[in-house]
């Protein structure tokens, strides 16, 4: 984390001697995952790197765990402006548009390198979409790559029928459909409690996911499938947006593309790291191979087939601009 600081502080202090000090906008910055996850550290460096480079002129406040709004309730809350800044994951939107959910489909884009391709191709299309909706993108990072959460050993989908399985998304919901799977609606800030009441007893997320909730006080197993490295945004009621001056507005776009920059790297740093602290803390961590990956790459040909068929030629388009270049 001390790279990123000195990387955001770098741009912010490069761009405060351009700033005049006026009235402080003050912003709340709602975030739905845990204070000491590497996604809120990054929203409080990129909100420190704003205050200076703007001069003060606008102040962000992180509130991060879903202390001010749930994570469900963070994109109407900036719509409707009662928080002119926030972030969520992107996937979790996709019953609003398919396009939401382009860095969830399985398989699609496994590693960084090709989960930025796809960002490169998606995200023009999704500032269009955002933009109708009365919202700014700033910046994306994603998430290290999914993998398989179990209380117990699962060598096929036969293992995991009637299983109850967190989902925080259509994708994640279909998955446990898919594999005979029961699909329960849990926010990442309930996940502890869920696992330590039998609510769930399955979910698939990065190894950061269970790594922040101390998941291997309620499960045993955790499977690498790398299905889809999905990805947070961090966005902005477009009102609030034009209240700011050219100015800030530029400085804030420039402070956001190293934030993503800087937060992509992040995650590729840790991702390995997570892992092994889950194997460290008794966990028993292994590829999914054999019948498992055969059934989870059939359930992602499935998947994939679904999605492009709901995003229509829109969604076609993205997919194989992103294949074309890879």
């Amino acid at each position: 984390m001390n790279k990123l600081i000195k990387i955001l502080s770098v741009i912010a202090l490069s761009l405060f001697s351009i700033v005049n000090v006026n009235a402080a906008e003050k912003w709340d910055m709602p975030m739905a995952y845990s204070a000491t996850n590497f996604h809120s550290q990054t929203g409080v460096m990129f909100a420190d790197a704003v205050r200076i480079a703007t001069g003060g002129e606008v102040d962000i406040t992180v509130h991060p765990g879903g202390s001010l709004f749930k994570g469900n309730e963070i994109k109407k809350a900036i719509q409707t402006g009662q928080a002119p800044i926030g972030e969520r994951i992107l996937s979790a939107h996709q019953n609003e548009s398919q396009i939401f959910g382009a860095d969830s489909i399985p398989f699609l884009a496994t590693s960084y390198k090709d989960s930025d391709k796809l960002w490169k191709h998606l995200r023009p299309v999704l500032e269009k979409e955002l933009d109708e909706q009365g919202l700014v993108l700033l910046y994306g990072i994603p998430w290290p790559a999914q993998g398989l959460y179990f209380k117990k050993e699962v060598n096929s989908i036969a293992d995991s029928k009637g299983v109850k399985f967190r989902s925080y998304n259509n994708a994640t919901a279909r998955l446990a459909e898919l594999m005979g799977m029961l699909p329960v609606q849990v926010e990442a800030a309930e996940l502890s409690q869920a696992l330590a009441t039998g609510v769930a007893e399955s979910f698939v997320s990065s190894g950061s996911t269970g790594y922040d909730r101390k998941v291997w006080e309620h499960l045993t197993h955790f499977y690498e499938v790398n299905a889809w490295l999905p990805r947070n945004y961090v966005f902005v009621n477009k009102k609030a947006w034009n209240k700011l001056s050219k100015e800030n507005q530029n400085i804030i776009r420039g402070v956001a593309m190293m934030t993503e920059a800087a937060g992509t790297a992040r995650s590729e740093q840790l991702s390995g790291w997570y892992i092994n602290q889950l194997a460290a803390n008794g966990m028993k961590v292994q590829v999914a191979e054999g019948q498992l990956r055969a059934d989870l790459e059939s359930i992602g040909k499935t998947m994939s087939d679904e999605w492009i068929k709901g995003a229509g030629s829109k969604g076609k388009k993205i997919v194989d601009a992103y294949l074309a270049d890879k």
